[in-house]
């Protein structure tokens, strides 16, 4: 049931689908796999990913900045067979991509990193982010709709509530999918340990293959 909120407020907000057109990947991991929709509504990171998931860029990339309780990040391909304690979370393909800002940043929701300094706050071409966050309360999503100049709909305020989210980051951000299987895995990879660079101790890889 939350699954289907979660696809109805998103709708609401970047507009309805008559039919289930969607691309669908997996994001392969030790701790399991995370089967995630891509939008149609977000087309140059959709075709982005879809283009270097079909490359094999991501294959044997880690998920180099995890923080538990609000995200996991990777897509560095710096990070492929990354010495321990290496700094990470500069690379990329060599280019940015417009920002296709709308859907929310609830629970899932994969999102795409921005580069550091970036013009006009472009999204990173390649490393990306799966949201994790916390349940709100409706006091602080009443603060956000202020601060990020966003207006939530009644699903999305309960899906913020149940499932939570990181609604300080909306209108900021590109959200391009979401997940649709594997939450777990998101709980299970925030929970690792990691170092004083948020950088998981023991290297968590990731496969990216398009369904």
């Amino acid at each position: 049931m939350k699954r289907i909120l979660f696809f109805l407020a998103l709708t609401v907000l970047i507009g309805s689908c008559s039919k289930d057109d969607h691309t669908y990947a997996e994001i392969i991991t030790d701790f399991g796999t995370m089967k995630v929709m891509l939008y149609n509504t977000t087309p140059k990171h959709r075709d982005n990913f879809i283009k270097l998931a079909k490359e094999g860029y991501y294959d044997g990339l880690l998920f180099h900045r995890v923080m538990n309780g609000f995200m996991i990040q990777g897509g560095d391909p710096n990070s492929k067979n990354a010495s321990p304690g290496q700094q990470l979370g500069m690379g990329g393909p060599g280019y940015d991509v417009d920002q296709e800002i709308g859907a929310p940043h609830l629970k899932g929701a994969l999102a795409a990193a921005q580069p550091p300094n970036s013009p006009q706050k472009r999204s990173s071409g390649s490393q990306f982010y799966v949201v994790q966050g916390q349940p709100m309360t409706d006091l602080a999503l009443d603060e956000m709709e202020k601060r990020q100049n966003v207006t939530y709909s009644p699903a999305q305020r309960q899906l913020y509530r149940e499932i939570g989210g990181t609604p300080f980051l909306d209108n900021l951000y590109t959200v391009f999918g979401e997940v649709v299987e594997g939450f777990d895995v998101i709980d299970k990879i925030a929970a690792v340990p990691v170092s004083d660079a948020n950088r998981p101790v023991e290297d968590v890889k990731m496969t990216i293959k398009i369904l």
